[in-house]
């Protein structure tokens, strides 16, 4: 527009100054070869002026052809990458509104023309997976292996998607790929919480327990596993590991094996319950009566008395001599009543349980507060089931749904 009104100023100004131009002429003469060419001055200003306006008016339409020819062609080369993007992110949309059935099938269809492969199979596995599709998912992760080659090129947090797909699919064969992409990607485990705690999960499946339990030291310094954590693994592999002890051993070496342990890990409750319940499944009761009495002559919390459910103890006189002199202190002592029925239902004491347990359930009616559970009631009912008091137990048995 600037040069348009520039050209016509132009225009305007020899115009403007061609009647001083008429009396003196002036002749401008153009030679090429046998050629000549001869004009006025006036003549020659107009001529280029209007040469100047055309060139501008020229290359303004020769400009916005190309424009529009750059246009369209962009639209249609790139028509099918929108396209896409569009179903890429209508599957994302999908996704949260958890209609796993359509983003698995709009990931799979936008993976090649929007080219986020990889997302996109990730995300199509992961949709399979909530649909326990395994061998959709499975399906999936081989297109994402092809497209992905390196660490860098997919990022360390799809591979820990993808080992957890894996995982959550319970299969032998999937623990056997998901074995094989962590230890592909070891060397991340000492900089990377979230693939040590993989690492460990997998460990416990493989019952390769004495590993898991090594890398226990590792996983007590991140701050982002917490203690729930911790503690469920350190249950599950010491479990582990001294159940196989004594299986493919014996006692004496289970003993060994525990006394070997630093006095701060044999300490810690989850320990010391994994070690206890190997005990009592075997039937060793004098080293649990000798680890457990001085505890329960302290003030152990209501979650360790709670533990102490979980011990098959057939043999409990001892340790139920302990927790009655704690009831002579405080007879309205939900915990400790809960303590003392299941030591007598697992000892075969179902009238001593019974009454336990009454007691128990008694203390909510006398505005104590309800401090028993659904284990408690479920204990109560076998123990009137033991003594022939079926009718009583399937009324407790109702009871304990309703909770």
């Amino acid at each position: 527009m600037i040069r348009i009104i520039i050209a016509l100023i132009l225009f305007l100004s020899v115009m403007a100054i061609s009647p001083f131009l008429i009396d003196e002429k002036g002749y401008i003469l153009i030679a090429m070869g046998n050629t000549t060419i001869e004009l006025t001055v006036l003549s020659a200003g107009i001529m280029l002026t209007l040469l100047f306006i055309a060139l501008i008016i020229s290359l303004k339409l020769l400009r916005g052809g190309l424009n529009l020819s750059f246009g369209a062609w962009n639209k249609l080369a790139f028509a099918g990458q929108r396209r896409g993007i569009a179903n890429f992110n209508k599957g994302l949309a999908a996704y949260m509104l958890e209609d796993y059935s359509q983003a698995e099938a709009l990931f799979a269809k936008s993976a090649i023309p929007s080219k986020r492969k990889q997302s996109a199979y990730l995300l199509a596995a992961s949709a399979a997976a909530k649909l326990s599709l395994d061998s959709n998912t499975n399906h999936y992760l081989a297109l994402l292996e092809k497209e992905t080659v390196k660490l860098q090129d997919v990022g360390l947090e799809s591979v820990l998607v993808n080992i957890k797909l894996l995982m959550n699919q319970d299969k032998a064969e999937t623990y056997s790929q998901a074995r094989s992409l962590i230890d592909e990607h070891h060397k991340q485990i000492g900089h990377d919480a979230r693939l040590l705690a993989l690492e460990i999960d997998l460990c416990i499946i493989e019952q390769r327990f004495s590993q898991a339990i090594k890398y226990l030291a590792a996983a007590r310094k991140e701050k982002t596993i917490t203690d729930g954590v911790l503690q469920a693994w350190q249950r599950q592999a010491y479990y582990g590991s001294f159940n196989d002890i004594i299986t493919q051993h014996d006692s004496k070496a289970l003993f060994d094996n525990w006394q070997a342990l630093s006095r701060k890990v044999k300490q810690q409750e989850a320990v010391l319950f994994a070690y206890c319940k190997v005990l009592a499944e075997n039937k060793i009761i004098a080293p649990i009566n000798n680890l457990l009495a001085p505890l329960l002559k302290k003030s152990p919390s209501s979650e360790f008395l709670k533990e102490i459910r979980s011990l098959p103890i057939t043999q409990a006189d001892e340790l139920i001599v302990i927790v009655q002199k704690q009831l002579h202190k405080n007879v309205h002592s939900g915990k400790w009543l809960s303590c003392l029925g299941h030591l007598a239902l697992m000892s075969g004491q179902y009238s001593m349980a019974e009454k336990a347990f009454g007691s128990l359930i008694k203390l909510a009616d006398d505005d104590y507060g309800r401090q028993y559970d659904r284990q408690d009631l479920h204990a109560l009912a076998q123990a009137h089931s033991q003594q022939g008091r079926y009718q009583a137990a399937d009324s407790i048995w109702l009871k304990a749904s309703a909770l």
